[in-house]
């Protein structure tokens, strides 16, 4: 647990250092909360129906400039497949670019540790990464709508010879303040 509080520090910090780096001194920061739904599924060897959860946590939105931010994020995700469930602590740092007033588009790195679950927990490793990728609307409020699929490129299987990757797609919205 240790290994994971300090990974999540050090992502946040780094991020925080290069914006503030690209922009003299000073960036514009902004906090936030997220919450939404995720469908969640293996893919692989791992036959297996889709299963339903939800995801919560909070980021941090830096601007690098008008048009591009960088979006760490810490979240608490319910996922798996429908007789594996599987709890993950997760870290998204997704790049986003603004196409229009309020639209943006993302991509981005996700780090994955194990956090809980059925007894699949006992056979997979401990870390997942993989890409996401997905849209987001903010409204001039603060409150902001967002879709994501992620795709896991890690093989989380722990046994030999057995192929198992993390696939998800989730909707959700939040407040930035």
């Amino acid at each position: 647990m240790k290994k994971v509080i300090f990974t999540m520090a050090a992502v946040f910090a780094l991020t925080f250092a290069n914006a503030q780096d690209k922009k003299g001194g000073s960036s514009d920061m902004k906090f936030g909360v997220k919450a939404g739904y995720i469908n969640s599924n293996f893919t692989g060897d791992y036959d297996s129906d889709a299963t339903s959860g939800f995801y919560v946590g909070g980021l941090v939105d830096f601007s690098i400039s008008e048009k591009f931010h960088v979006q760490p994020e810490l979240l608490y995700s319910m996922e798996g497949a429908k007789d594996a469930a599987l709890n993950f602590v997760r870290i998204p740092v997704m790049a986003k670019y603004y196409v229009m007033e309020g639209l943006n588009l993302q991509a981005g790195p996700q780090f994955g540790f194990v956090a809980g679950g059925d007894d699949i927990k006992d056979n997979v490793k401990s870390l997942d990464y993989g890409l996401g990728i997905g849209a987001g609307y903010e409204l001039e409020s603060g409150l902001f709508f967002d879709a994501r699929y992620n795709l896991g490129l890690a093989n989380i299987s722990d046994s030999d010879g057995v192929d198992a990757n993390t696939t998800s797609f989730q909707v959700g919205l939040g407040y930035r303040f």
